[in-house]
């Protein structure tokens, strides 16, 4: 879930539960002002007809087609001694004029006239408008919360999306790097000091890498250019002795073969770090229109050779023609990587696929042992299982061969093979 959705999310449960307090306690209060003037009105009401009545003064009709009415009868001495001087209550009322009930705020007091009697006043007034009122109330409130919860949310969202853009700037400037590559420059300028914190921080990571990793590339390229010439050396005199071998003993032979064995492994490894070196280090300018259909005849044919004690079968699927403009040698390292790795890699009596179609080269090779861990199987020096023959950079140099070129390479496992793919832009 992306931050700013998070934020509102998390702020649309705090609003909800502090706008639902405020409604109702709007409410409420609002309800309590409606029955405060209802009430404040039988009072006034009431006091009128006490007055009148104490003062022997003509009363009005009990329902003279006002909203409110009375009636008034005499007491007892104990009855009005148990009650209190004055109570309101809701209840229902007939009303005679429309003889029918309807629920009335009532208000009953008891009081003494000037010859000593007690009597009773009960006023009513029907609470039919005041019921509307509060629904009408209630409807309204419902409507302001929900405009009012929307309405913040929808600020927030605005709020925070412009807030968040040099985030979100510096994010896409995260996704778009490429240690070694070819990187735009930062461009985020805020007023946000946060923000601009962040992004020197991001720069002075940035420039940390690449100079790691010029450091490492020369490191790499400058060990691997030296190796060469002592390898050479050791090689050549290993051979000296195997061609004078009637000075040696059978046992000697055997072990100088070994180191031998070992000695070739080290100058196979020495080749690929030195070219993976030199991939990076961009010195393979010269480019020209590669034919990967012929390409991948001549290669295979050699593997065949080489590897012919595996005793696999090669299958070529040409859907359509490949050209593509680089870097020849390039191109070769490619192929010759791909399939040297199906070879090495696959099943002793199985099968080398190689599809070639117009935007897509693939090679697959059977094996039983498994997918590979996709997400590390690029990286150099990581082999899935172990073979003799292998320096585990084949695929780095696919890799970074794609990644010059700006190509996409993918690894699947499908029905008991491993299949990789290149697509080419065209």
């Amino acid at each position: 879930m992306r931050l700013v959705y998070r934020i509102v999310l998390h702020m649309s449960w705090a609003l909800s539960l502090l706008l639902a307090g405020w409604a109702v306690l709007f409410y409420l209060t609002m309800i309590d002002e409606i029955n405060d003037e209802v009430d404040d009105s039988l009072e006034n009401y009431a006091e009128m007809l006490v007055t009148r009545s104490l003062a022997g003064r003509e009363l009005p009709a009990a329902y003279s087609g006002s909203n409110n009415g009375y009636y008034l009868h005499d007491v007892s001495a104990e009855y009005a001694e148990g009650r209190q001087h004055m109570v309101f209550s809701d209840e229902e009322i007939f009303i005679p004029e429309k003889d029918e009930e309807e629920p009335a705020r009532v208000l009953r007091t008891i009081f003494r006239d000037s010859g000593g009697r007690y009597k009773e006043l009960t006023v009513m007034t029907p609470t039919i408008e005041k019921d509307d009122l509060q629904e009408a109330i209630l409807w309204w409130i419902v409507y302001l919360y929900l405009f009012l919860l929307l309405a913040i949310l929808l600020v927030n969202v605005l709020v925070l999306h412009r807030t968040l853009r040099p985030l979100y700037a510096l994010l896409r400037w995260f996704d778009s790097y490429t240690v070694g590559g070819k990187n735009a420059p930062l461009v985020n300028d805020t007023k946000v000091v946060e923000f601009r914190w962040l992004n020197e921080a991001a720069n002075r990571y940035a420039e940390r890498a690449e100079s790691l990793f010029e450091r490492q590339k020369q490191f790499i390229g400058n060990a691997s250019h030296e190796m060469q010439t002592p390898l050479a050396i050791c090689r050549n005199r290993l051979e000296m002795l195997v061609d004078d071998g009637s000075a040696l003993t059978e046992a000697q032979l055997g072990e100088i073969l070994k180191v031998q064995g070992t000695l070739d492994y080290l100058v196979r490894l020495n080749r690929s770090l030195l070219l993976l070196s030199k991939i990076e280090n961009g010195q393979f300018p010269e480019t020209e229109q590669v034919d990967f259909n012929a390409q991948v005849r001549r290669t295979a044919e050699d593997m065949e050779e080489i590897y012919a004690g595996r005793e696999m079968r090669f299958e070529l699927h040409e859907q359509g023609h490949l050209s593509v403009r680089m870097n020849p040698s390039l191109a070769a390292s490619l192929v010759s990587n791909l399939l040297k790795n199906a070879y090495v890699h696959g099943d002793k009596g199985g099968t080398v696929s190689v599809t070639v179609a117009p935007h897509e080269l693939r090679v697959c090779n059977s094996s039983g042992g498994g997918a590979l861990d996709a997400e590390h199987i690029f990286e150099r020096f990581y082999q899935g299982t172990k073979k003799e023959g292998s320096t585990g950079l084949g695929l780095s140099i696919v890799d970074a061969v794609c990644r010059l070129y700006g190509l996409r390479v993918g690894y699947s496992y499908i029905n008991r093979c491993h299949c990789f793919s290149v697509h080419f832009r065209i």
